[in-house]
């Protein structure tokens, strides 16, 4: 398999002879206004600048996998320059009609059985922070990717570490999982998504797995720089096992 980070949580996940589309954020640096309630409040976003070009991101591309709604997740951009024939999976039915009034029509809610052309799509559950900001945000979901010549991938999407996301480690034995690890948070609420102790706790659970940090200095509420995160890893040894990518980087494995 080949995962490469465009920008935030937006991945290029070639696998199995596949190319799947992963949580597209397409739109120019500052299109949109800062998220509000949360740092950095004079800055739009997104922070910064697609590494690639739209047209190469969407070349090729076999189907799209939306882990949830949020802007920084699925954005006028990506709803412009997708396809609307173009195979999308989501996460329930919710989410499956209003992506059917944003035009498309090949659309297909996950499941934990979910085929595409040879390659098994299973939906994961988590949790988009902890506590009352749950109610706020709504509902999330993950996807492992299995496959008969591939390692097992599982992408986390926006969760925080819990019972949850430790199940499905035991459950799937990844052996590469992509994590979206910039703590991104509103001035209350705590942690939305995996801050460095959330990521320990996943080397922990994963032991043997390889471990891509996604979704970092992107929008206006991250918390955890790539750095600190590095810095952190390297303090409690598994740093040999955690890539930090920069946009549009992308490793093999």
């Amino acid at each position: 398999m080949n995962i490469q980070l465009i920008r935030n949580a937006t991945l290029v996940v070639h696998y199995a002879g596949k190319k799947f589309l992963v949580d597209p954020f397409l739109a120019d640096k500052g299109a949109y206004p800062p998220f509000q309630n949360a740092a950095r409040q004079d800055q739009n976003n997104p922070l910064v600048e697609l590494p690639i070009p739209i047209d190469e991101v969407i070349q090729g591309v076999n189907a799209v996998i939306l882990t949830h709604l949020h802007l920084d997740h699925y954005d006028e951009a990506a709803k412009n320059a997708i396809p609307k024939n173009m195979k999308v999976f989501v996460q329930n039915d919710e989410d499956l009609e209003k992506v059917k009034e944003d035009g498309f029509e090949n659309l297909e809610v996950l499941s934990e059985q979910t085929e595409f052309e040879g390659v098994q799509l299973i939906k994961t559950v988590g949790e988009h922070g902890r506590g009352e900001i749950l109610k706020m945000l709504g509902h999330v979901s993950g996807v492992v990717f299995k496959h008969s010549s591939e390692k097992t991938l599982y992408v986390a999407g926006d969760t925080v570490w819990y019972e949850g996301t430790e199940k499905e480690i035991l459950k799937h034995q990844p052996e590469v999982i992509v994590a979206n690890a910039g703590d991104n948070q509103f001035l209350e609420g705590g942690s939305l998504v995996m801050g460095k102790e959330d990521i320990y706790e996943t080397a922990k659970a994963a032991p043997n797995a390889k471990i891509v940090a996604v979704h970092m200095e992107a929008v206006n509420h991250w918390a955890l720089s790539r750095d600190e995160l590095k810095t952190f890893a390297v303090e409690k040894g598994f740093a040999d096992r955690l890539h930090v990518p920069e946009d549009g980087e992308s490793y093999s494995f």
